[in-house]
């Protein structure tokens, strides 16, 4: 099983993995991409389980991102969550129109972010 974390800033990318380093012991890749486009391309060659994926970034934001894998390349069975520091009801709202899973925002609470995966991984 693979989880993508999508994020452009290198520093949240690595507290992402950290929150989720422990999968590792339960056989899980850990994947990151550090763009929209990045992402993409990752998504369609190892088709992650999870993605986690930031909203705002260069190239394509992860609204974008996540119509294009659940409404145009149909892959219900890849997770999205929606990991902003947008937080209004309006971009929750249109991150789930997009086809994502879940919204949370940033700050993150890692032991949740954590709890998550393991549920949507089934472990």
């Amino acid at each position: 099983m693979k989880i993508l974390i999508v994020d452009d800033e290198p520093h949240l990318r690595m507290l992402i993995r950290q929150s989720l380093e422990e999968l590792e012991d339960d056989g899980v890749e850990l994947l990151s991409a550090a763009d929209g486009e990045e992402a993409l391309a990752a998504i369609q060659k190892e088709t992650p389980r999870l993605v986690v994926l930031d909203v705002m970034m260069p190239k394509k934001n992860g609204f974008d991102v996540c119509h294009t894998v659940k409404r145009e390349l149909g892959m219900d069975g890849t997770f999205i969550i929606l990991l902003t520091a947008k937080g209004q009801e309006f971009d929750r709202q249109r991150g789930l129109d997009a086809g994502a899973d879940l919204y949370m925002t940033k700050p993150f609470d890692p032991d949740a972010l954590l709890e998550q995966a393991r549920s949507v991984l089934g472990l």
